[in-house]
């Protein structure tokens, strides 16, 4: 009797340890504001979802430095509960496979890396969404069936990531490409990413710097497109970010131009973006920002229609959990 005690009292103490090894994490992001849009001539109050998300993610120690996981990630319109994507994990669904020493495999489907590097990285009021997201960045990579490596951390401070998507037998459809690179030193974050899907090319570095209650940079990015609005093309992107932070509030201010497409006139467009956030706690904090795209009369930027400028007011609150 006491010998069977001890043999399932070492398996349940087993069976815990096997169990707190792995781990699974709810998360999730609500963003809505209050916006007052004009497109053109044509006026309109919403209630604006902005990119709101919730997503499961997991890791499990396999042993020896390995560790397996993987991340589930749907996006949903917060403003009237509608799935925001036709896929219902258009936003992620990767499994992957992690080594300290070798690096980490990833399977599935995930934003390209070399947006992460660049674009978002200085898009800092909103992060990247609703009205006021980027509206002049070239995203030219594909999400879906993708394999990548990230390499392990050779140089202190220093992240590595190639990806490739493949075609999987879709006619007229190509292997996509994706790089990434992350270097930080003290205050300084620099950036680069390219990507290559068919023929759209595009190329972009970063820089971020903060000293002080500052934090200001940019990314400059060169894309090579086969179809734009004004044809094959070549177009330069620049964007300036900057944030002043007190206590629970930041102040923001954002400026993007979009050059003409291989000099061909009027195709040239320009973005403004001024913001202020309070932080109520760390996962929450209500906002207001005025943002306008300018468009050149061939540009269709955010608005998709030749010369129609897009602007909006609001006022938002975002929880994350």
């Amino acid at each position: 009797m006491k010998r069977s005690l001890i043999v399932a009292a070492v398996a349940t103490v087993a069976a815990g340890a096997s169990f707190a090894q792995s781990s699974v994490t709810i998360y999730g992001r609500l963003n809505d504001s209050i916006e007052n849009q004009k497109t053109g001539d044509v006026k309109k109050t919403v209630l604006q979802n902005n990119a709101s998300r919730i997503g499961f993610k997991g890791v499990e120690d396999l042993g020896g430095g390995l560790k397996a996981g993987f991340q589930l990630e749907h996006g949903f319109n917060s403003d009237d509960g509608k799935q925001s994507q036709t896929a219902f994990w258009a936003r992620q669904s990767e499994v992957f496979l992690q080594s300290a020493t070798l690096g980490t495999i990833r399977l599935g489907n995930f934003t390209s890396e070399s947006y992460y590097a660049t674009a978002d990285y200085v898009s800092m009021h909103n992060h990247d969404t609703g009205t006021s997201s980027d509206a002049l960045y070239q995203y030219v990579m594909r999400d879906t069936n993708k394999v990548a490596y990230r390499a392990p951390e050779f140089v202190k401070n220093l992240s590595l990531e190639a990806a490739v998507s493949a075609p999987e037998g879709a006619v007229g459809q190509e292997k996509a490409y994706d790089f990434a690179a992350n270097y930080s030193v003290g205050d300084l974050a620099l950036g680069a990413g390219f990507s290559k899907n068919a023929d759209d090319k595009q190329f972009a570095i970063r820089a971020l710097y903060t000293v002080g209650a500052f934090t200001f940079g940019g990314y400059y990015q060169r894309s090579m497109l086969d179809s734009t609005f004004a044809g094959d093309g070549k177009i330069n992107t620049v964007r300036l970010s900057g944030m002043y932070a007190v206590g629970a509030s930041e102040f923001h201010l954002n400026f993007g131009l979009a050059g003409k497409v291989d000099g061909i006139a009027d195709t040239d467009a320009k973005q403004a973006t001024v913001a202020y956030n309070y932080n109520l706690s760390k996962r929450t904090k209500v906002y207001t920002f005025y943002t306008k795209v300018d468009n050149k009369a061939q540009a269709i930027y955010a608005t998709g229609a030749p010369g129609v400028d897009f602007s909006s007011f609001a006022v938002g609150v975002r929880h994350n959990f």
